[in-house]
């Protein structure tokens, strides 16, 4: 039955980590089509989207506690029930503050999954490298989709259906989900079902205080690129595709369809070789990229912005993989929820500077210079992390997971 319960969890997570993403994301295509249809401006639509990135990320730190001191099946039962129904709650908004509500709930349930789902996943998975290379796939998926999953749904069907339909597949599978925990086919572990060594106690502060840096950067990055980018598409290439919502939709997908495969590599690269040198080296290879990418009004800007998504979330492998080397058990939940406090909570202030941008230059061009400046931030800091050897399985022997 343990055998079964590890399948099922890596499923359910899978999925769960699909959903929080994509669920989070599809408000950046919808409100393309309400600013057409509602003949309001692209900043004012946006902010409504704001409280649901602060939240997606504030309420990780108290999710991660319920989580280790209740239950993280528990939790996860409520993510997957709750997402659903503020999903379809949102599709049935008639009003802006209905809309801000909606997307608000959304994010108040999408943040019980990193703290909690994550954990979950590592102290029931015996190949850990594996299931959480596959998991962070999965993320990838949920952010690649997103983008695509609204603009074909708001296309054929009208914006609502972009929430509703989703959001009743998201309470579908909560609802198996139910059944499974029910069932007692998946189980709710005390200890991993993998030990690792506990860190030293200087190791653990010097990580802290290293990683807030790092970490809200690249989240800052994360979060602004994949709310961002929609709109982007929107203003340099809508000329290629018609203006249409679809196709724009399709080249996010196709971005972040790319990306995904770096988790794998980068779960690999964390493995192989000492975690501070891949995690410093990711940074400093965005720089680069996110310059070209602010210079291209033209298609070659989807190539290059999937480079530019890739090396950003194959850093994040390394980075996970440190934070769990560097975190005890019994306080991995509060410790993933910290950090998502800071790569989906305050890294937010990303997001939200995205309509002030546009309002004050018409474009998001400066945005491209601040992702690099937190590209180059998160470098400097990232040197900072304590030597390993890329030689000791024990120094490198750590989950890589991804947002």
């Amino acid at each position: 039955m343990s055998r079964s319960s590890g399948f099922l969890t890596l499923v359910f997570s899978s999925l769960a980590h699909t959903y929080s993403h994509l669920f989070t994301l599809l408000y950046a295509t919808v409100v393309l089509v309400l600013e057409r249809e509602w003949g309001m401006g692209y900043d004012t639509l946006f902010a409504l989207s704001i409280p649901m990135s602060v939240l997606f990320g504030a309420a990780a730190l108290p999710a991660g506690w319920m989580g280790d001191k209740w239950s993280a099946s528990g939790m996860m039962s409520l993510f997957f029930l709750g997402v659903g129904l503020c999903s379809i709650a949102t599709g049935m908004a008639d009003t802006p503050l209905t809309i801000c509500l909606g997307l608000a709930g959304i994010g108040v349930f999408a943040a019980i999954y990193h703290p909690v789902g994550i954990p979950w996943l590592v102290r029931n998975a015996v190949n850990r490298g594996r299931a959480l290379g596959i998991n962070g796939v999965f993320g990838s998926i949920g952010t690649a989709a997103a983008a695509l999953v609204a603009g074909f749904l708001a296309d054929l069907y009208g914006w609502r259906t972009a929430f509703i339909l989703p959001g009743a597949v998201c309470l579908i599978t909560g609802v198996a989900f139910l059944w499974a925990r029910q069932t007692d086919r998946l189980l709710d572990r005390g200890e991993d079902a993998v030990p690792t060594p506990a860190p030293g106690k200087s190791d653990i502060w010097r990580v802290f205080w290293v990683m807030s840096a790092t970490m809200l950067c690249t989240g800052l990055i994360f979060q602004a690129t994949a709310f961002a980018l929609p709109k982007i598409f929107d203003t340099r290439l809508s000329d290629w595709f018609n203006d249409s919502m679809l196709g724009i939709g399709g080249m996010v997908t196709i971005v972040y369809t790319c990306s995904a495969l770096s988790q794998l590599v980068g779960g690999e690269l964390a493995d192989r070789y000492a975690l501070r040198s891949v995690y410093a080296a990711v940074q400093w290879l965005q720089i680069p990229v996110i310059i070209i990418a602010m210079m291209l009004i033209h298609p070659a800007l989807v190539p290059v912005a999937a480079l530019m998504v890739s090396l950003n979330v194959a850093g994040q492998a390394a980075e996970n993989s440190l934070l769990a080397k560097y975190t005890p058990p019994q306080w991995r939940g509060r410790a993933f929820g910290g950090k998502f406090v800071l790569t989906l909570g305050v890294s937010s202030l990303g997001v939200a500077v995205i309509p002030v941008i546009y309002r004050m230059t018409g474009t998001l061009d400066v945005l491209f210079i601040l992702l690099a400046v937190a590209a180059a931030g998160a470098g400097v800091f990232a040197l900072l992390l304590p030597r390993d050897r890329a030689t000791d399985p024990q120094a490198t022997a750590a989950p890589a997971a991804a947002e």
